[in-house]
C-alpha cells in the first residue's frame, strides 16, 4: 500500500497549529484503520498536480476547480467552519481591500484604478472579484490594470505598497493576516465584501473507498468534542465542520456565467 498525501495549504498565517491540528486527525485516523495514513503534511508547491495525485488522502482545495478542472477527479469530504468576519457557517465572502486613502470610495469609484488577484482559478482571489464588478463594467473594462500576484499575501503587499489600488482577499486569510501578521494590513481597509459562496473544500482523490471518506469525515466532525483539539482549532478560527452536498459549489461557476453573460469574461 503506498503512503497517501495529505496537505492543508490554504490557511497557513499559523502554520504551527495546522501542523499540530493534523498530528491530531492523523492519530485518529491511523486508530481508525486508514493505514496509509501519512505522519506529516506535506507542503506542496504545485497545488494542482497535488489535488490530482492518485495517493491524495486529504487536501483543500477552492470552490472554483472543485467545480471546474478537478470536477469528477476528486471527492469532497466536508467543509471547516470559520469565525472570521464574512463568514456565515461554511458560507464566505471575499473582503474587498483597498488602502486607507480609498476607505470612503464606493465601489464604483474605483473606476480606472489598479487591481491585484493571486491567481485567475482562485474563487475567492478572483472569480468572485470578477462577479462583483461585472455589472459596473463598460465593454468588458473597469479597471485600468489587473496584476496577477501568485498568492493573496502578495496581493495584500501589492495594495499596501501601491502597485494596486484593490484587491479581493478570502476573509479567513485576511483574518489570520490581522490576527498573526498585522503589518502586513496596515494601513488597509475592507471597503466591502463579495457577493456570498461556500468555503474551502477539504477533498480526497477520486479512488478513495467509501469506507475510508467515511471515516475521514467522523474524524473531522469529531474534533470539536476533543479538549486535546481545542487550542489548535482556537488558533486557526475554525469553529466547526459540515458535510455538504458537491452541488452547492456549483455557486461558484454560477458567478463566472453571470460574469461573462455582462460581458465582463476576465478582471479587467
Amino acid at each position: 500500500m503506498n503512503m497517501g498525501l495529505a496537505s492543508l495549504p490554504m490557511y497557513v498565517s499559523h502554520r504551527d497549529a495546522v501542523t499540530q491540528l493534523w498530528t491530531l486527525v492523523a492519530a485518529q485516523l491511523q486508530e481508525q484503520g486508514l493505514a496509509n495514513t501519512p505522519p506529516a503534511l506535506t507542503w506542496p508547491a504545485n497545488l494542482h498536480a497535488h489535488w490530482l495525485h492518485p495517493d491524495l488522502l486529504l487536501s483543500q482545495t477552492c470552490g472554483y476547480p472543485l467545480m471546474d478542472d478537478l470536477a469528477g477527479k476528486v471527492q469532497l469530504i466536508g467543509c471547516f467552519q470559520y469565525d472570521a468576519p464574512g463568514c456565515e457557517g461554511i458560507t464566505c465572502h471575499s473582503a474587498l481591500i483597498a488602502r486607507d486613502e480609498h476607505a470612503s470610495l464606493a465601489l464604483e469609484d474605483f473606476r480606472g484604478l489598479r487591481a491585484a488577484f493571486n491567481v485567475d482559478n482562485s474563487q475567492s482571489g478572483y472569480n468572485a472579484f470578477r462577479a462583483q464588478f461585472a455589472p459596473l463594467s463598460h465593454h468588458g473594462k473597469f479597471f485600468s490594470r489587473s496584476l496577477e500576484t501568485g498568492s493573496h499575501r502578495l496581493s495584500v503587499d501589492a495594495v499596501r505598497t501601491g502597485l494596486a489600488d484593490l484587491a479581493s482577499i478570502d476573509c479567513v486569510t485576511y483574518a489570520g493576516f490581522k490576527r498573526y501578521s498585522p503589518e502586513a494590513v496596515q494601513g488597509l481597509h475592507v471597503v466591502g465584501y463579495s457577493a456570498s459562496y461556500p468555503g474551502l473544500p477539504l477533498i480526497t482523490a477520486g479512488k478513495t473507498s467509501a469506507q475510508d471518506l467515511q471515516t475521514l469525515r467522523s474524524v473531522f466532525a469529531s474534533l470539536f468534542s476533543s479538549p486535546l483539539a481545542a487550542p489548535a482549532l482556537s488558533d486557526l478560527g475554525i469553529v466547526g465542520f459540515e458535510t455538504p452536498p458537491a452541488q452547492i459549489y456549483q455557486r461558484c461557476i454560477e458567478m463566472r456565467e453571470a460574469a461573462i453573460a455582462l460581458g465582463y469574461p476576465r478582471l479587467a
